[in-house]
């Protein structure tokens, strides 16, 4: 029996004029792995969103959704917390207690499940996602990873029959989304629980899938298996193979022979089909730094910072420099002091110890900087995009021309809190650079964005850098990083363990690292972005 049936589901937010979504319609089986991806504002979340009445969006709706065949908004709320469970993209935003065995008895609480009953439930839902060790630990002391996995235990104590999950590991490090992932998918193996997953991480989803389900344009593209939705895209052409695995990316862009992978093991397999000889094969013989004349834009020296007088120490001797017209990429783990130390360079932070220069001179002079927050919610103060854009340019000629260039033109009348997270994003880089400031810090610029967007993002940052301007990212995002980036740095500790180019940087790694670097290593020397790969095959007459 189906779990879910949406019929000719039309949808249009209050101040919208177009529909979000046109006349979807779509059914889930019970115990189904279902993924959910498209490009930024294609309506993936608005999809999601009614499958739960108490988080619908208010606007002019058509069509109908049913869970096991009863209309999903006749449901009880009682009835709908209990058996749909719903995880959004910011583990902060659904925390409600201080600690975490009151958030895992939360749920229960609410539902009004005798003593007794909770302190199983607890019990074994702790054991289960091996939380033991941090049972009794405040919950703003957790990591990310800690946070999210906290979230979707709270839910899970109460048994639900489906997990809807919106972009879940979108906040996470690469090693803590593997684990997320893993922990889902052990769910639905082992429980019968159904999940719905939107995500524009696919690399460790899209072969744990029974059915993968593209949006496009408020409307669904394709859906099926995912090889055979691969294949499908490829056919078309469509901006979203940009979005898919790299081992997919490769083999559509190389159009070399054999079936096409999903999975790096896969990829490993049929690229050593096609290269007989390893590590004959180099992806770049060019291996040299950019070299950048002058003084650093930015340059921090054994920076120490902690929060409070008692508290521990989140940068240790924390050093680095960035240099204008540069990219510098920043990774680590959730709880590495990669936020913290964005914060110093922009000045929201003192550091008790260590330096922090601008352009030559102490950072208390001030200079011309901007940041972008991890939260993109924080930066709009009006009704309007528009209005907030106008706000930071003063000249409504330049509000367009950055507008067209981050492809928000149709957004500029919508208020900022409706639309998507990755829309949300570009309004607020929108906003950034009207500003015009010399020094760029980016803290997770790319979360919700699509693969296809990200490359057009990525020629955005480097004219950026091409004019000037020094540019710091911090993110979970490597494959973004290594083909964005002039130099890559690893924050771990509180102190720069490590930098260099990307090529040495990724291809040193083992985990911190891409998946076309763990595709290719051991078959092709310096490869870390699938056009490496790409080149590589096509210098071999592949």
């Amino acid at each position: 029996m189906d779990v879910f049936q949406i019929k000719d589901l039309t949808f249009t937010y209050p101040t919208g004029e177009k529909p979000v979504l046109r006349e979807v319609s779509l059914d889930i089986a019970r115990g189904e792995f279902v993924t959910l991806c498209g490009k930024t504002g294609s309506g993936k979340t608005t999809l999601l969103r009614h499958l739960k009445p108490a988080i619908t969006p208010h606007g002019r709706c058509a069509g109908e959704v049913l869970f096991s065949g009863r209309p999903v908004r006749e449901l009880d709320p009682r009835r709908q917390a209990a058996e749909i469970g719903f995880v959004f993209q910011s583990p902060d935003n659904q925390i409600v207690t201080d600690k975490v065995w009151h958030e895992l008895a939360f749920g229960l609480e609410s539902l009004g499940y005798d003593t007794r009953t909770i302190r199983i439930r607890v019990a074994e839902t702790a054991y289960y996602f091996g939380i033991g060790e941090w049972f009794r630990k405040p919950v703003d002391k957790l990591s990310g990873g800690q946070k999210q996995l906290l979230n979707l235990a709270g839910i899970m104590a109460m048994q639900p029959s489906v997990l809807v999950l919106d972009e879940p590991t979108s906040q996470l490090d690469p090693i803590a989304a593997l684990e997320f992932i893993h922990t889902i998918h052990r769910i639905n193996r082992e429980l019968g629980v159904t999940v719905i997953i939107s995500e524009h991480r696919l690399e460790e989803l899209l072969h744990l899938s029974d059915r993968l389900v593209v949006m496009d344009n408020g409307e669904i593209l394709a859906q099926g298996k995912p090889s055979d939705v691969c294949v499908d895209l490829i056919g078309r052409g469509h901006d979203m193979l940009m979005s898919m695995p790299t081992p997919v990316r490769v083999y559509a862009e190389s159009r070399a022979p054999g079936e096409c992978p999903l999975t790096v093991g896969q990829g490993r397999k049929w690229l050593s089909t096609l290269i007989k000889t390893p590590e004959a094969v180099s992806a770049d013989t060019d291996l040299k730094e950019k070299t950048v004349d002058g003084k650093p834009a930015l340059e921090l020296d054994n920076v120490w910072f902690r929060y409070e007088k008692s508290s521990a120490d989140v940068l240790r001797g924390f050093s680095i420099s960035v240099m204008p017209g540069e990219i510098v990429s920043v990774a680590g783990g959730n709880g590495a002091g990669k936020t913290t130390a964005l914060s110093v360079m922009s000045g929201a932070l003192k550091p008790y110890r260590g330096k922090v220069k601008l352009f030559g001179k102490p950072a208390s002079k001030g200079g011309n900087i901007g940041m972008l927050p991890q939260d993109a919610k924080t930066v709009f103060l009006t009704d309007s995009v528009k209005k907030d854009l106008e706000e930071a340019a003063g000249n409504i000629n330049r509000v367009y021309e950055i507008a067209k260039l981050l492809g928000i033109t149709h957004l500029l009348e919508s208020h900022p809190y409706d639309l998507s997270g990755g829309e949300q994003q570009k309004a607020a880089l929108a906003k950034l650079l009207l500003r015009d400031p010399g020094i760029l810090l980016l803290d997770e610029p790319t979360k919700g964005f699509d693969g296809f967007f990200k490359k057009e993002f990525s020629k955005i940052l480097k004219s950026l850098a091409d004019s000037g301007k020094a540019i710091v990212i911090v993110s979970h995002d490597l494959e973004f990083c290594a083909g964005v980036s002039d130099r890559c740095a690893m924050l771990f500790d509180g102190i720069n363990i490590t930098e260099n180019i990307p090529k040495y940087f990724f291809g040193g790694n083992s985990f911190y690292t891409t998946a076309a670097s763990r595709m290719s290593r051991g078959i092709i020397s310096a490869a870390v972005t699938p056009g490496d790969i790409v080149n590589a095959l096509k210098e071999e007459g592949i």
